[in-house]
């Protein structure tokens, strides 16, 4: 388990369409968790799960990808701080099939936003 404090993340939602996303700035602190995300608890077991060697849980969506052509809405997201030790800085959006399955597979560190 990394030391208290390791685990920072500022996040920012914008453009999420209303009552049914969580748009601001929130802070999440992991390991133990807390912050001002409401779901802090859930937010943080779930990036321990998608935690692994070698590979981010933040990472983009690989160049050359076939992606569908859905939209997504105009939800954007933010994510910096640190995570198991490296430095974060990702954007999200939900502009095609793969930006969205990027976006739904961080919930509930992101909102649902789905339709």
């Amino acid at each position: 388990m990394p030391p208290a404090g390791e685990d920072r993340l500022t996040i920012l939602v914008r453009d999420g369409g209303g009552d049914r996303i969580l748009e601001g700035a929130y802070s999440l602190d992991c390991h133990p968790p807390g912050g001002t995300h409401p779901r802090a608890r859930a937010a943080c077991k779930r990036l321990d799960e998608l935690t692994r060697y070698g590979r981010s849980p933040f990472a983009p969506v690989p160049p050359r990808s076939d992606c569908t052509m859905i939209y997504g809405g105009p939800a954007t997201a933010r994510i910096t701080g640190s995570w198991a030790g490296r430095p974060v800085n990702a954007r999200y959006n939900r502009v095609n099939g793969c930006e969205i399955a990027r976006w739904n597979r961080l919930r509930p560190v992101l909102p649902d936003v789905g339709h």
